[in-house]
């Protein structure tokens, strides 16, 4: 998120894209596709006038070509026919629609390298300007022992910079002919502005012969007949490449030169009998020349502001130097641009039914969020230069570290900034503190702040005063990036692992029927597997008293009432029942693949979250902590009254009388394998601390040693009923003090904790 600031007295410039699409609506009518000879045409029935027969055609002028008035073109549909005296062909239909409807990519780029620069200038290549290309290829002579990582590298097996050439031009047409309209190349040591490059060639018609570049002329030849400068890079067509590729080994035998660029363009125009152009079609290939010693950083001419290539580039640190000055130059003009759209919105809005009063500030930028309930009101986070008085604990002020205090700084230092910029030079700004600070979160438009500064402001005579002024400041939202994700399905089987103590059991009965009646009932594919937890003292009695004797009866009832089940269990003896202690055992007893979904006895299984369990938990990628909803407890939401029926279902009454507690980390969904890797990096940690596997739970192993995405998120269907959990003050302090926020907040809602004082109030009164 990039800091734009914003203050109420000055117009902002904010980083805006409006994009204005015009065209024209295509309708494609169902044409029914027959197996029959593929080579028959249609050129006679088109060339006839077949297509437009019965049709009105209306000219540029507003008349019609033929018949009619206002009546809509009606085309007529040739349907394909199979003849009779013709073999049998079968028609082999194309799997992707841009293949069958002939569309190309726009662009494809080479770069022409060596053995030597391949690691150093070819990097600085691929680094800088690749990225922003479809396709980038290097070419280059003989091979080198190891390739760079990340650069698609085609080796010719011969250095010579003509023979090179001959290949790079026939590699393409051959490989890639098809696929592409427009063919860039250039060498190593050019500087490419992509985005400029990838515009022109936008607006360059396709299907045209074209040599575009830097014009240059033969020593001793016609005037009129020049060759494109490959230094400087230069464009072929496809219909060119395709025209030029039968000439090829003709050029290679019959014209001689060292410059691979002239080279080139003699075959072009001997061949083809084309010249290079620097104009077409009203579009200039603008370049610049760098000079010896020359810097970018001082380079301001527009020739140079306006290149799409620089050449020669030396050395990969002034390659990366063009590059940052040119990134410099494109954000200048976006900000320009920015400021002109501003402009035309503002005078644009005197026209709408508001007025002036319509426009939203910034201009440009989503309006503030409209709550409709008071429950939807964003609330303000105020803070000093110190401290903050809104804390992820819950505690009423805490000290401004990290993110939070390069925050707060960040926008002093811009509004200061940009106070200058307004102000002077009638006034110049100094800050001297910070005398009260407001920000909130809009999802629809981004950080919002509000700041009361006290300010030392000097004249230009150098008179000062000390005044204090609030300023308003947004850092708005930038573009959202869509994160590809690998593709999953929801017929994984899910093999539920329930942990149990001594202390827990009685819970167990209620877990019991949830999953009996949502899993076995509609034979979803998930699979129960209890680990029953045994302390020291129960495990040495369980030959006489088995505390677990109850739940291993039930699991035989519904074992009888299910023939094709089988609910196993496994029993573990320990004084801490720590989650990864216990997920080492079942990790060992099942195969690497398997999908576990780590429940809790609260835990009510059912359809919907198993079926989101398998879609966010990816192997290899990402594992997925959901946040259940925690229902109040009874005897303070409900009081004397009954509770609803179907509080216990996934309902929206139901989520009315609860919250989704944060503070658990119980559940989890994740791949054995994705466990077993995190759990191996872990291993050298635990030599050193034999306490930390007691000090951790599951989440901590993947957010300390996997580099998969762990996804925390609200889960609606997953609820629990209420409980008051015991909290063991042998785990870590972080999870003893989460295990007693849980407890604390999970009590009841504000407007019912008082509503249940002021009743007990009412009682000591009388």
């Amino acid at each position: 998120m990039r800091l734009s600031s914003f203050l109420a007295v000055f117009r902002p410039a904010l980083p805006l894209i409006l994009g204005l699409s015009l065209g024209c609506s295509l309708s494609l009518l169902m044409v029914s596709w027959t197996q029959g000879d593929t080579e028959e045409s249609c050129r006679d029935e088109l060339g006839n006038g077949g297509l437009f027969q019965g049709s009105h055609v209306r000219d540029t002028q507003g008349g019609n070509l033929e018949g009619g008035g206002n009546e809509d073109f009606q085309p007529r549909i040739i349907p394909y026919h199979k003849d009779p005296n013709k073999p049998h062909k079968k028609v082999l239909r194309t799997r992707y629609i841009h293949t069958e409807l002939g569309i190309r990519e726009r662009l494809l780029v080479g770069i022409l390298t060596s053995r030597t620069t391949l690691n150093t200038l070819a990097v600085a290549v691929n680094r800088t300007v690749a990225h922003h290309f479809h396709r980038t290829f290097f070419f280059t002579g003989l091979r080198s022992a190891k390739a760079p990582h990340g650069m698609a590298v085609v080796a010719h097996g011969d250095d010579r910079p003509v023979w090179l050439m001959y290949e790079t031009v026939r590699h393409l047409h051959q490989h890639h002919g098809n696929e592409y309209e427009w063919f860039y190349l250039a060498q190593d040591d050019t500087y490419t502005q992509a985005e400029r490059l990838t515009d022109l060639v936008g607006h360059l018609s396709a299907g045209q012969d074209l040599y575009m570049g830097r014009a240059e002329e033969f020593i001793g030849g016609d005037e009129r007949a020049r060759y494109c400068h490959g230094g400087y890079g230069y464009l072929l067509s496809r219909s060119l490449l395709a025209r030029l590729q039968p000439h090829l080994d003709a050029c290679r035998n019959d014209i001689l030169s060292v410059r691979p660029d002239e080279w080139l363009g003699r075959c072009i125009i001997d061949y083809v009998g084309l010249t290079c152009v620097e104009v077409h079609q009203e579009m200039r290939y603008r370049y610049f020349e760098l000079q010896k010693n020359a810097d970018p950083e001082r380079e301001d001419s527009a020739q140079f502001k306006n290149a799409f290539t620089v050449h020669p580039v030396s050395e990969p640190g002034l390659m990366y130097r063009l590059h940052k000055r040119y990134s410099q130059i494109e954000l200048e003009w976006t900000y320009a641009q920015i400021q002109q759209l501003q402009v035309q919105i503002n005078n644009l809005s005197e026209l709408t039914p508001e007025g002036k009063a319509g426009a939203t500030w910034p201009i440009g930028v989503n309006p503030p969020f409209r709550p409709k309930t008071r429950f939807e009101v964003i609330n303000w986070e105020y803070f000093t230069e110190e401290h903050i008085y809104s804390c992820i604990d819950g505690s009423p002020k805490c000290e401004l570290r990290g993110v939070d205090r390069a925050d707060v700084n960040a926008i002093l230092e811009t509004a200061v900034e940009r106070l200058n910029e307004r102000y002077q030079p009638q006034l110049r700004f100094r800050k001297q503190r910070l005398l009260n600070g407001y920000r909130r979160f809009d999802p629809t438009r981004g950080m919002e702040y509000l700041l009361d500064l006290a300010l030392e402001a000097f004249t230009q005579k150098g008179h000062s005063q000390v005044i204090a002024k609030r300023v308003g400041l947004l850092r708005p939202l930038s573009a959202i990036e869509i994160i590809p994700m690998p593709y999953v399905t929801e017929a994984t089987r899910v093999q539920v692992i329930l942990p149990v103590t001594a202390r827990e059991q009685e819970h167990v009965g209620n877990f019991l029927d949830m999953y009996v009646m949502n899993a076995l009932d509609t034979r979803d594919n998930a699979l129960l597997t209890f680990l029953f937890v045994y302390d020291p003292f129960d495990a040495q009695r369980v030959s006489h008293t088995d505390v677990f004797a109850g739940i291993k009866a039930m699991i035989g009832e519904v074992e009888k009432r299910y023939s094709d089940v089988k609910i196993p269990w496994i029993s573990v003896k320990t004084e801490v029942p720590s989650q990864v202690k216990l997920m080492d055992i079942i990790s060992k007893k099942h195969p690497v693949d398997t999908l576990f979904f780590l429940a809790s006895v609260w835990t009510e299984v059912n359809a919907d979250f198993l079926n989101r369990c398998r879609m966010n938990a990816i192997s290899n990628w990402q594992v997925f902590f959901p946040i259940h909803f925690q229902e109040y407890s009874p005897a303070l939401v409900y009081r004397d009254q009954q509770p609803s029926a179907a509080s216990s279902s996934y309902t929206s009454e139901a989520l009315r009388d609860g919250h989704f507690d944060r503070h658990v980390f119980d559940e989890a969904c994740f791949y054995n394998a994705d466990y077993m890797a995190a759990r191996n990096k872990m291993a050298a940690d635990i030599l050193d601390n034999d306490e930390l596997m007691e000090s951790m739970d599951v989440y901590e192993v993947f957010v300390r040693y996997s580099n998969l995405h762990v996804f925390r998120a609200v889960e609606p269907a997953l609820v629990q009923k209420y409980v008051h959990r015991a909290c063991n003050p042998r785990f870590s302090e972080d999870i003893y003090h989460r295990c007693v926020l849980s407890n604390l907040e999970g009590l009841a809602s504000r407007s019912h904790l008082a509503m249940a004082l002021f009743e007990q109030e009412q009682a000591n009164s009388t």
